[in-house]
């Protein structure tokens, strides 16, 4: 395994096709890791060219997928239900704090954001998979601690402001809602986010960075946790690595993957992401 991405470091190549709306979703994929519904509120990924696999590490690409959840968000949940109500004061909100940087639809491709270094991120692919106390928190306390220029939106939003623009971040996620068309971006695509993912992984086999086998187990265990998560049976709580635990524990269990998938699953996406590359 470990000549493979050693392999990787230093054939990696970029594709310049599709621009910046490819390489958007391709980082939302895998540094979330389930199509989840994906992984991260922002994912920290270094600015790369349009349309291919990035590479090269990012510490704050790990930093934020493993980041712990400070103890006085730990275990909150939203106290304001998904109405219509509320998902149009998130809209108001979020069209005039967030879709500058992160897009009408939530992808993190609005034309402010895409030259921030890390770039914003895919919000409404990546916020499916992760807690109300997670994006709580982190649209609370801001990207500081992780070098984004997000900010701590506590000192410019009120508790209820905040949790209406996570549910209308969660909406854009799941289609409840249509992106309104002001700042620009894309509208989130699942479809595409598969398409891209299963592309970047047969050019991934096609480089000798992973092996055929590895890249079907992970793209089978990948698949397996997006249907899981979309059935709304499983708590969702904290951040990318503490779903990703759940899910895969709950699949184990439930017998729809071995463990010896579930842990093939877990190297892969860990050195993928301690690289910095992102499929």
């Amino acid at each position: 395994m470990g000549n493979h991405f050693l392999k990787m470091a230093l054939l990696g190549k970029v594709f310049k096709e599709n621009k910046m709306l490819k390489i958007l979703i391709l980082i939302a994929s895998v540094s979330a890791v389930l199509t989840l519904t994906g992984c991260g509120m922002l994912v920290g990924q270094t600015v790369r060219e349009p349309g291919g696999m990035g590479m090269g590490a990012d510490n704050r690409l790990v930093a934020r997928h493993q980041a712990p959840l400070p103890a006085e968000y730990a275990g909150l949940t939203n106290p304001i239900a998904p109405t219509a109500e509320s998902l149009a004061r998130g809209e108001a909100i979020y069209a005039v704090q967030c879709a500058v940087c992160h897009g009408d639809g939530g992808m993190g491709d609005a034309p402010a954001g895409v030259a921030l270094d890390p770039p914003p991120g895919a919000l409404a692919h990546t916020s499916q998979m992760l807690g109300d106390d997670y994006l709580f928190w982190r649209t609370s306390e801001g990207g500081d601690q992780f070098q984004s220029t997000m900010p701590a939106y506590k000192t410019v939003l009120s508790e209820t402001e905040r949790w209406d623009v996570i549910n209308y971040i969660h909406a854009l996620g799941s289609g409840a809602v249509t992106p309104q068309q002001r700042a620009g971006g894309e509208a989130y695509r699942p479809e595409l986010v598969v398409a891209q993912r299963a592309e970047a992984l047969a050019q991934a086999v096609d480089q000798n960075v992973l092996t055929k086998a590895e890249a079907e187990t992970f793209e089978t265990v990948h698949k397996a946790m997006d249907e899981l998560q979309a059935s709304g049976t499983l708590e969702r709580s904290g951040g990318m690595a503490d779903m990703q635990a759940r899910l895969l524990d709950a699949l184990v269990s439930r017998g729809t993957i071995s463990q010896a998938q579930a842990d093939t699953f877990r190297t892969v996406h860990t050195n993928l992401l301690e690289l910095g590359w992102v499929p």
